[in-house]
């Protein structure tokens, strides 16, 4: 049989999975592990880089198996963003657990960042604000906290990278050392208009530039395997990017005007500019990604616990089983049992917040609360948030001259909860399409994957693009929405507030 099919590989935070696709777009095996995380303090969110790369190895062998290795002609990674590694280069054993995007360990560094004045210069240069999520200060926390970590990497001893970075290393027996420019893009090493690491970022985050991968295109020839058992030698890896960057490909080839929100873990709300325009100070801008011709950039808003908020409180309520495992059908009939939930908002700043609000020190609240609330509202109020913080994002969004809105495209495992896509249309005032293939990120990686492997443009593939379910907005409801929406925001004032202070970020959102 013809070698058709790409293996993509979607290594995420909570799971991992690899999928084939064939020469149309479609899914014709599956395999998956789940992941855990570990919080060893609080604001400390880590995992074992090792178990993510025999997970990984783990699932791209049984695909391998099913589909029989005469039929794969190339592999290709979507990865949890932001999440940093260090290792040695001798060994390509880890010096610490992978520092996860959720991570806010390096919160102190970032501060002092602040304190020297230095947001207008990084967020010029990286697109970027200031803030522990991304892998820089991550990286030199890592080195601070490894002993003679600078000096050994700067001696090219230790290795520093994004996962994408970590899974080729291994993937191609340490022989390619590599990441590509959309994970490069969220490390605020990278300079936007050359697309190379930026020798003045360098300095000021103190990372030896000999310690950090190559940069390619998001497509293109990355390496090939070497020395995996269960999986042939000489399998060219053709694409690598970002999961969220990988899911806005994946529904529209980042078609203009598009904007996807990504409801995971975390989400991600991004749509796509042809120029970096970096005047939004509430957002990001980044590298969407290389397609091997050009660079396309985002306008992205990063929010760091929206499932897990409604996973964090389902465990509160015991809306898990015995294994810890939340109990998805609860999730489902509880909100739509429910007309309201009796004034309570839940805003789940967990280890602080992400856009537009920007405050790492912030936690989580839950206000509003009377004698008649029952878990039923608390598990509707936890949803409620995630469909808020992504409204949140887009009203900051709107800032941009040239943006529109006229459909959100949504993916991740929580839009399966039709009541959540329904409240986030009539929200908005907009429809929500959902893709049909839950494996979005991992299909995103793909295609670009066979853009290179056959020399493709974005016109050929727009058939392999997945279908969506739509809902469509109820204008009444979204009108009286627009009142628990600012209630909502007054939540949020509560989670800036810190002793001493009126912070009053976020005002300019309110309508």
């Amino acid at each position: 049989m013809a070698r058709e099919l790409i293996i993509a590989l979607d290594e995420g935070t909570s799971n991992v999975k690899a999928v084939a696709i064939d020469a149309r777009g479609q899914v014709v095996s599956k395999a998956s592990r789940p992941l855990t995380v570990e919080t060893p303090q609080s604001g400390w969110v880590e995992q074992d880089g090792r178990v993510l790369l025999s997970a990984s190895l783990t699932v791209i062998r049984e695909v391998v198996d099913h589909v029989g290795e005469n039929r794969i002609a190339a592999l290709a990674i979507s990865n949890q963003r932001e999440t940093a590694m260090g290792w040695e280069r001798a060994t390509g054993q880890p010096v610490a657990p992978a520092l996860t995007w959720q991570c806010s360990r390096s919160a102190a560094f970032c501060e002092q960042l602040r304190r020297d004045q230095q947001d207008e210069l990084i967020r010029s240069v990286t697109g970027l604000p200031i803030a522990p999520l991304f892998s820089g200060s991550k990286m030199r926390w890592l080195l601070d906290n490894t002993a003679n970590g600078i000096e050994r990497a700067v001696n090219g001893e230790i290795c520093l990278g994004t996962i994408d970075a970590w899974l080729l290393w291994h993937f191609t027996g340490g022989k390619q050392f590599r990441c590509d420019t959309s994970n490069a893009a969220r490390t605020q090493l990278l300079n936007l208009q050359t697309g190379d690491w930026d020798e003045a970022m360098l300095a000021l985050f103190g990372i030896p530039r000999v310690a950090l991968p190559e940069i390619r295109p998001s497509s293109g020839l990355f390496g090939t395997t070497r020395g995996l058992s269960g999986i042939p030698d000489g399998l060219p890896v053709m694409a690598m990017i970002g999961d969220s960057h990988a899911a806005l490909y994946g529904h529209g080839l980042g078609a203009p005007g598009g904007v996807k929100a990504t409801y995971g873990t975390g989400s991600s709300v991004m749509a796509p500019l042809l120029t970096p325009d970096t005047s939004i100070t509430e957002l990001a801008t980044t590298v969407a990604w290389h397609d091997g011709q050009q660079l396309v950039y985002g306008l992205e808003g990063n929010i760091p616990h929206t499932g897990d908020g409604v996973a964090w409180m389902a465990q509160a309520t015991g809306l898990t089983d015995g294994k810890g495992q939340v109990l998805s059908r609860a999730l489902h009939e509880l909100p739509a049992s429910i007309d309201s939930t009796l004034g309570v908002y839940f805003v789940p700043a967990l280890t602080g917040t992400g856009a537009p609000w920007w405050d790492d020190q912030a936690r989580g609240v839950v206000c509003g609360l009377s004698r008649g609330v029952t878990p039923a509202h608390l598990i509707r109020a936890s949803l409620e948030a995630i469909a808020y913080q992504i409204g949140d994002v887009i009203n900051a969004m709107r800032q941009h001259p040239g943006f529109q809105l006229a459909t959100l495209m949504v993916d991740g495992g929580p839009t399966q909860n039709p009541w959540l896509m329904q409240f986030q249309a009539d929200l908005l005032g907009v429809p929500v399409a959902r893709s049909t293939t839950p494996e979005l990120s991992a299909l995103g990686a793909g295609l670009l994957a066979r853009r290179a492997l056959e020399q493709l443009k974005d016109q050929q593939l727009l058939s392999l693009l997945p279908e969506h379910d739509r809902w469509l907005p109820d204008e009444v409801r979204h009108h009286l929405l627009q009142h628990a929406w600012q209630g909502w925001r007054d939540a949020v004032q509560r989670t800036l507030w810190q002793p001493g202070t009126q912070t009053t970020k976020g005002a300019q959102y309110e309508s």
